[in-house]
């Protein structure tokens, strides 16, 4: 527990509060208004800030260009190499058609058949979600939805 003692403390010349704390100038500086920066051994004033945009240093503009240019770059050649991978191969075909199998036919020859521009194992995968089949195998004379060009 701490007690507060009432009474006025003199310091040049000037009578204080009780409870305030009196700060003495620190010896060798010079007296400063209040508003002013206090200058710090081994530092120069900055200055006041200027209103004027902050100019880029042209490492960062070539930096921020080569940036630019390398994922563009890659984008082409990921486009590019797409297209090639393609090849022009359409699609499986959206539109469906009922056939049956002749003797002798496989998936591949009725994938072929049906739909001749695209890629025939995609067709095979296609006519065997839409009929629930898993293997390879299909009797002659069966009926089976498959993709069919419109």
């Amino acid at each position: 527990m701490s007690v507060v003692v009432e009474r006025e403390v003199h310091e040049i010349g000037r009578v204080q509060r009780p409870g305030r704390v009196v700060r003495r100038p620190r010896t060798g500086e010079t007296r400063r208004p209040p508003t002013r920066a206090r200058v710090v051994a081994g530092r120069r004033p900055s200055g006041v800030a200027s209103c004027a945009p902050r100019t880029v240093a042209p490492r960062w503009t070539l930096l921020l260009a080569l940036g630019a240019a390398v994922c563009l770059g890659v984008v082409g050649l990921g486009t590019l190499a797409g297209g090639v991978a393609g090849g022009g191969e359409a699609t499986v075909p959206v539109g469906t058609a009922v056939v049956s199998v002749s003797p002798g036919d496989t998936l591949w020859d009725v994938a072929q058949r049906t739909a001749p521009g695209s890629d025939p194992a995609a067709v095979v995968e296609r006519i065997q979600e839409l009929n629930g089949l898993t293997g390879a195998a299909v009797d002659a004379g069966v009926p089976l939805v498959v993709p069919a060009e419109a």
